[in-house]
């Protein structure tokens, strides 16, 4: 199986190919609420315990990625009430988050609080607006290989080798931030910030359409 022509495919592949490396690179490191959650997480308790997250957020795209760039993203085009379905259930989701993230104990509870774990983050990617424009975005704008199978291998490798770096920072900044944020009254400050952080990021996003829908 071929892919259809791509705008993209105008350019020689290399430029293709630091296009799709140079979207990847800003939609990953730029605000958003996978980052915001590390940087909270980061705070709350530490790097070490924020890797499970950090790999459960790369895996879960790169999983989203493949999925849509076999296919499932022309869904949003033939069914256009699924993408307002997503946002519905994204907004309950965060809002959810946001109040937990808000709500959140000190810093002497980290060994009974839990990071969010390796699957929850992977799955988390399901219902976040940003990573579904992203994913979306991506297989629309770019082909890297004019098969199907290999142009989603190849998106999944690059995706990784820049993704994981650029979200990685966020949790160490926050890790870096944590003995900062010891007092109990700082450290539920900074939470609820991050908290209307996490909110104020599904503005932009839920008025957002993939490309395509």
């Amino acid at each position: 199986m071929h892919l259809p022509v791509s705008l993209s495919n105008s350019l020689p592949g290399s430029s293709v190919l630091i296009a799709f490396c140079a979207f990847v690179l800003v939609s990953s490191i730029t605000p958003g609420p996978n980052n915001t959650m590390l940087l909270a997480s980061g705070v709350n308790f530490g790097f070490r315990r924020t890797v499970p997250h950090l790999f459960g957020i790369c895996v879960g795209m790169i999983f989203m990625l493949t999925v849509v760039g076999l296919g499932l993203g022309s869904a949003f085009t033939e069914f256009p009430w699924t993408w307002h379905v997503l946002r519905v259930a994204a907004t309950i989701y965060l809002v959810w988050l946001a109040w937990k993230l808000a709500t959140a104990g000190q810093l002497q509870d980290r060994d009974v609080a839990r990071p969010m774990s390796f699957l929850r983050a992977a799955a988390f990617q399901w219902v976040n607006p940003k990573a579904w424009v992203m994913a979306v975005g991506a297989c629309t704008a770019y082909v890297l290989h004019p098969n199907i199978w290999i142009n989603a291998a190849v998106m999944g490798g690059v995706f990784a080798a820049i993704n994981l770096p650029s979200i990685t920072t966020w949790a160490v900044f926050g890790a870096g931030l944590r003995r900062w944020l010891a007092q109990p009254r700082v450290l539920r400050v900074f939470n609820v910030v991050m908290a209307l952080l996490l909110l104020a990021s599904l503005w932009p996003i839920l008025g957002a359409q993939p490309h395509g829908a």
